[in-house]
């Protein structure tokens, strides 16, 4: 398996394994099927480099993910070029609930406090944080005219959203640059929009291809992470896992299994 993919006509290159930021800020209001403790900055750190020295490029953040912004910027090192940093807007999360905003003057709100809170100038990809109801966002707010608006001013590299619907996915696909979707051995439905994604040269970025810690009861498997693993990769319309944890452990085994695919 290739290691280092295209990102669809960005020019990106992504590590087919991605990190996954939502517990270094965010343990209110979750599905997982444990709660767990905000990790230390030590163990964040620790995670980093574990990344960085295994080639593991793509950081995947979000404004909804807490505090999870402010600390990769304050614990993220090395040349900014080393880290292909993936954020998000639209969806607020006030410590409690979360409520969505996709106005133009909200997003490109949201992206510069983005930018100060990472301490970068430039995302590599911003992505619509979607609240489900993906055709409505895309047609009504016309999310992805905004999105060009700041690729032309030069806050992100490349767009796109991350959807919850296969039609949102086939209309992301069709006119931005990445779509991040939900696929794992237990949920094919989106199987349809990487299979597009392919055909159009897209970026596709998986979210919850563990089943977001469910995947032991939807699998039979042995290794049911290797099984998971293998089967998204396995997709040539995938450019990247996003894998998210906090136990350094996990995200070694986690690489392992990735690099054998």
């Amino acid at each position: 398996m290739t290691w280092l993919r295209t990102l669809g006509q960005t020019g990106i290159d992504v590590s087919a394994l991605g990190l996954g930021t939502v517990k270094f800020g965010r343990n209110q209001g979750m599905k997982y099927p444990q709660g767990y403790d905000l990790p230390g900055d030590k163990t964040v750190r620790d995670l980093l480099a574990m990344a960085h020295d295994h080639q593991v490029n793509l950081i995947d953040t979000a404004p909804a993910y807490g505090c999870s912004e402010e600390r990769l910027g304050k614990l993220l090192t090395g040349p900014r070029q080393d880290w292909v940093i993936v954020s998000k807007a639209g969806e607020i999360f006030d410590g409690q609930q979360s409520r969505f905003d996709f106005s133009a003057k909200h997003i490109q709100m949201s992206v510069e406090r983005s930018l100060k809170r990472l301490r970068t100038d430039y995302l590599d990809v911003l992505l619509i944080h979607s609240n489900g109801e993906d055709q409505q966002i895309i047609e009504q707010h016309r999310v992805f005219d905004t999105l060009a608006e700041l690729k032309q001013r030069g806050l992100i590299r490349a767009g796109g959203m991350s959807t919850k619907t296969v039609s949102g996915g086939l209309a992301t696909t069709e006119q931005s640059d990445v779509a991040m979707v939900t696929y794992h051995p237990g949920y094919t439905d989106e199987k349809t929009v990487i299979d597009h994604a392919l055909k159009q040269h897209k970026g596709v970025l998986v979210k919850k291809g563990f089943a977001s810690g469910h995947l032991k009861q939807l699998s039979e498997q042995d290794d049911p992470i290797m099984a998971a693993m293998h089967f998204v990769l396995g997709h040539a319309g995938v450019s990247s896992l996003i894998a998210g944890t906090i136990n350094p452990k996990h995200f070694e085994q986690n690489i392992l299994a990735a690099r054998s695919v």
